[in-house]
């Protein structure tokens, strides 16, 4: 199953549009019904309005009925694999809650974690 979604990621990795880093990444979202909503990173020239992988995924399956979620799988080009940025990983938080966070590279390297372990001590609707 992981091997799955991580091959989604990658897949939508190849419909980002990047002309300005070059830096392509992709997301797949799974629901709680197995459902996958993919996405991937759509730079724009100011930069402040790009939008990363993993919140057009996120964007893509609410927009789309979906509320709650199991995992995702963030896809990227790096050695290093390469976690949600911090705008991302509050709306995954927000939308997804404790969701497991699969990163993978096209090289077959894989690394499991939590939501919580990226972003300890999130803030969300609990403080209001």
């Amino acid at each position: 199953m992981s091997a799955d979604l991580a091959a989604a990621a990658l897949a939508a990795r190849e419909h980002a549009y990047a002309p300005f880093s070059g830096f392509r990444v992709g997301a797949a979202l799974e629901d709680s019904s197995g459902r996958v909503y993919t996405g991937c990173n759509i730079e724009n020239a100011t930069y402040g309005l790009t939008l990363c992988a993993e919140r057009v995924a996120v964007f893509k399956a609410v927009s789309e009925g979906a509320r709650e979620f199991r995992r995702i799988a963030i896809a990227a080009d790096s050695e290093t694999l390469t976690p949600p940025c911090g705008a991302c990983r509050q709306i995954l938080w927000e939308f997804c809650g404790d969701i497991e966070v699969l990163l993978a590279n096209p090289r077959g390297k894989r690394e499991t974690l939590r939501l919580k372990d990226l972003f300890p001590r999130a803030f969300d609707a609990s403080y209001f």
